[in-house]
């Protein structure tokens, strides 16, 4: 087959499962991780590395930030032969248990962006794989990490989150944060209805699991509000996750 237009890549990698950072900064890291890792690819936001897990080739590749370039990822890595999509990013905490430091799997995603809606009507959820999801929550309890399962908030905007009050349509945001907090989302990110949408229309698998940076609404409470920037955390979660796929198979 031909390379595809943004990935740079076509089919010769073989590779089944694919994790997915946002940050192309975060693959070496993650590879590593693997077995016998190695350099694969690099164009625009995506950079990819090889691995193995259990013997068999492990792709991880960058997405970039949004939803636009999450569903271009994968929409050609499908393409290339990947079925199973497992993404390691970051999230911001919303419910007053989660702290910096946990992992939260997210079940499903609010549509609060705008790159799903050219796929499916708002009314479609997005939604997790059942099979990606519990060996999400398997691995989690294996590596006694502390995690979170349930819904998260996915928008297009970082600063329409953090700044709401100087945006023109921050009664609108601060409303519907409101609304979401009532409803018991756990943690704010950017990526995760894109991945749900594409994957379910394509019939791929798909799960997400994020590393909590900080809550902003445990500080407004004045209650400790731990900062963790290592991900390590999420990423050893979706790589023994990985594994119970690969051994389930």
């Amino acid at each position: 087959m031909e390379k595809q237009y943004h990935i740079g890549f076509d089919s010769s990698h073989k590779a089944k499962y694919a994790i997915l950072p946002g940050d192309p900064g975060r693959v070496e890291k993650i590879a590593s991780f693997l077995d016998n890792p190695r350099f694969f690819c690099q164009n625009r936001e995506y950079t990819t590395w090889l691995g193995e897990i259990a013997g068999k080739t492990v792709m991880v590749i960058s997405t970039g930030m949004g939803g636009p370039s999450t569903a271009i990822a994968i929409e050609e890595l499908y393409a290339t032969g990947i079925q199973n999509f497992i993404r390691v990013g970051t999230c911001g905490g919303m419910a007053l248990p989660v702290t910096g430091g946990d992992v939260v799997i997210a079940t499903g995603a609010i549509r609060q962006e705008g790159t799903t809606r050219e796929y499916v009507p708002i009314e479609f959820p997005a939604v997790a794989s059942l099979e990606v999801t519990n060996a999400l929550v398997e691995a989690a309890k294996k590596l006694e990490q502390k995690w979170h399962a349930g819904i998260v908030q996915c928008k297009d905007s970082f600063y329409g989150q953090h700044s709401p009050n100087r945006m023109p349509a921050g009664f609108e945001l601060n409303d519907k944060w409101e609304a979401w907090l009532k409803a018991g989302c756990l943690a704010s990110e950017m990526e995760s209805a894109s991945l749900y949408i594409v994957s379910q229309i394509l019939g791929a698998r798909a799960g997400c699991v994020l590393n909590v940076v900080w809550n902003q609404e445990r500080e407004k409470a004045g209650m400790s509000n731990p900062h963790c920037h290592d991900t390590e955390a999420a990423i050893k979660t979706a790589i023994q996750a990985v594994r119970i796929l690969i051994e389930k198979e």
